[in-house]
């Protein structure tokens, strides 16, 4: 069996950051997957699942809130390892041309205030694991990356 793309980053030079993990074309249309790195592979504490699943929430409602992306957002999920998230848009981006999306993404997390949105039993299927307060620490750590982020911060290592 081949190893996917994914599998042949290098998790142990691997930063926090924004990156390309694939482009793939459907017909005429090219949808572009971002790793979203909250963590730094094998050295920092995995997030934990309630903020995880807050930032899911939050982030996913922005998204396909956002005036100028929703039509473009195609998924917003967390990664299985629980180190970070990845988003897919419509459209060939480069990590540069997402990076404001994603700064306002987390800054709205970061300082989000009031009811998750679909966190109510009817909306899902795990509501009661949430925790917005680590949710907004988390995103402003991250916020503190990919704010003026170096080239280690969206590109994969070599």
């Amino acid at each position: 069996m081949e190893k996917i793309a994914s599998f042949q980053v290098d998790h142990t030079r691997l930063k926090c950051g924004i990156f390309v993990s694939r482009m793939d074309k459907f017909r005429e249309t090219i949808l572009t997957t971002f790793d979203l790195r909250m963590k730094e592979p094998n050295k920092e504490p995995v997030l934990n699942v309630p903020e995880l699943h807050t930032i899911e929430h939050l982030g996913a409602t922005f998204l396909r809130s956002h005036n100028q992306w929703a039509s473009k957002t195609v998924y917003f999920g967390p990664m299985g390892c629980r180190t970070g998230f990845y988003a897919i848009f419509e459209g060939n981006i480069s990590s540069a041309e997402i990076q404001p999306l994603i700064v306002e993404m987390f800054q709205f997390i970061g300082s989000f205030h009031g009811e998750i949105p679909g966190a109510k039993p009817e909306e899902c299927g795990n509501w009661r694991e949430q925790n917005p307060e680590m949710a907004s620490w988390e995103a402003n750590k991250y916020l503190e990356t990919i704010t003026n982020p170096k080239y280690e911060n969206l590109n994969y290592p070599n």
